[in-house]
């Protein structure tokens, strides 16, 4: 199983990203896929999940700004940030579970200047 996330970067305040997280060795149209990210000196939150049946869900911080989204003939999910703010900063991980365990992407940093 990998899980392959690109796409972060630096971006102004206001800016916009999208996150890309490539997977294999799983079947990648039944799972659920989620965005979690890390901010320095804190713990990995979740940010986003995606079902298998395309039903999403936010973290309250992120609602209205980002949009997760899954393209099942890629076996990719995504992940676009809008209307980025410097609280966003952080290392962002894809991830779903597969034969009994989660499996986590390398992350890629995300840095919102202000």
């Amino acid at each position: 199983v990998q899980l392959q996330a690109s796409g972060g970067g630096l971006v102004q305040s206001g800016g916009s990203l999208r996150l890309s997280c490539a997977t294999s060795g799983i079947n990648f149209r039944i799972n659920t896929m989620g965005w979690y990210r890390r901010a320095p000196g804190k713990q990995r939150d979740l940010v986003a999940q995606i079902t298998s049946g395309g039903s999403t869900s936010y973290a309250d911080s992120v609602k209205g700004r980002f949009t997760i989204s899954r393209d099942n003939a890629r076996n990719t999910v995504y992940l676009q940030m809008n209307s980025l703010k410097p609280e966003d900063t952080a290392v962002y991980y894809c991830n779903t579970d597969s034969r009994g365990r989660p499996w986590w992407g390398q992350g890629t940093q995300v840095t919102v200047s202000s």
